[in-house]
């Protein structure tokens, strides 16, 4: 099915009410316009290279919201300690991530789309503290494709050796998270189309 680039309101719709898809003579989503109350805030999740800011950027620019980049949150000592190879412990992440909180927070019922690791479900916990109608769009991949996107960015601060560590301490979404797991196997285009799939279909209660 082809997706039109339709604003967010559209195109979570579904999702919101279970309503019917209508489809027009071009095979494209006709969604009802909701309020914009009704539009909540995405997190592109997953360990670091599996493209977050790329495919965070697509998915606000296809829903016609504002994308906010996790690693702005970041203090200059989380930064430098992650440069120098040593992972953030949660008492390093508790403040980048109630900042997180705080700018979903103030997209409540407009939307947003935010990248964020947000690796440990006590993690997205705290984020929902913050917000509580969050997505998590959790982006997933085999280790070695990761660690070959990883080692051919430049000008990041993330090194290749945490990678291992990242893996370790993920906990992917569990069956009461609001959300999907897509593999970046896919095109950065095909996965933002399957992300704002995603959000069309109706969640579990």
């Amino acid at each position: 099915m082809t997706f039109t680039s339709q604003p967010l309101e559209y195109v979570i719709h579904i999702a919101l009410s279970g309503a019917a898809v209508e489809e027009d003579s071009e095979d494209s989503e006709v969604l009802p316009v909701l309020s914009t109350d009704d539009s909540p805030v995405v997190v592109v999740m997953g360990v670091s290279g599996t493209g977050k800011s790329t495919v965070g950027g697509l998915l606000a620019g296809r829903l016609g919201v504002p994308y906010a980049e996790a690693d702005e949150f970041h203090s200059a000592d989380n930064i430098a300690k992650m440069a120098s190879g040593q992972p953030l412990d949660d008492t390093d992440r508790a403040p980048w991530l109630d900042a997180i909180g705080a700018w979903a927070h103030e997209r409540a019922g407009t939307g947003g789309v935010v990248s964020c690791s947000a690796l440990k479900r006590a993690y997205r916990d705290r984020l929902r503290a913050a917000e509580p109608r969050l997505f998590f769009v959790h982006l997933t991949g085999d280790r070695d494709l990761i660690a070959a996107r990883l080692a051919g960015r430049k000008d990041h601060f993330m090194p290749t050796s945490l990678l291992d560590s990242q893996l370790a301490a993920l906990e992917p979404l569990q069956d009461d998270e609001p959300g999907v797991a897509l593999s970046v196997d896919a095109a950065p285009e095909t996965l933002t189309e399957q992300a704002a799939a995603a959000l069309c279909r109706p969640q579990a209660a």
